[in-house]
């Protein structure tokens, strides 16, 4: 379930995801991206299917992500159990849909490479929407929960302030 953070919504200027969460996302991007294109360049082109995945189901998050932040401005934190699983699931059941599978493939592994060049450890989904929106909403991520879990866990804790 969604709990809400009553922090600043806004993304700090640091990088959530170390080198091996963003060797992760780059792969797992290139890899998702490459087979759609190859499948285009050795079968028939379908170009709606790379609209839809750059441009249609962005938007569609963007506005989702927009409304929400006007109706509720706290950053939303949306990472138990039940955000994890269903962020697998809808994943899946576009992709095993026909008309929508590769623009599901392009738009996670489009989003994916965002996350990296932005630094975001959170869930690609919302890597659109956070970026043009500068917030920093998360969403359960269970591709990449289990490396970026680990990256926290052997960073070195952040600087207190300096004592006397």
């Amino acid at each position: 379930m969604a709990v809400a953070d009553t922090t600043n919504p806004a993304p700090s200027m640091q990088r959530g995801i170390g080198s091996l969460g963003t060797a992760a996302r780059v792969a797992v991007g290139i890899l998702l991206l490459s087979t759609v294109a190859w499948g285009h360049v050795r079968g028939d082109f379908h170009p709606a299917q790379w609209a839809l995945g750059l441009l249609g189901f962005p938007a569609v998050v963007l506005a989702g992500q927009w409304l929400r932040a006007r109706r509720t401005p706290t950053r939303l934190r949306a990472t138990g159990p039940a955000a994890h699983v269903l962020n697998l699931l809808v994943p899946v059941a576009l992709y095993l849909t026909e008309a929508t599978s590769d623009a599901t493939l392009v738009f996670y592994s489009a989003s994916m490479l965002l996350a990296v060049v932005r630094g975001y450890a959170g869930c690609e989904v919302l890597a659109v929407p956070n970026w043009l929106l500068g917030r920093d909403d998360q969403i359960g991520c269970a591709v990449f929960l289990p490396i970026d879990h680990l990256e926290r866990r052997q960073a070195p804790p952040p600087a207190g302030p300096a004592r006397p």
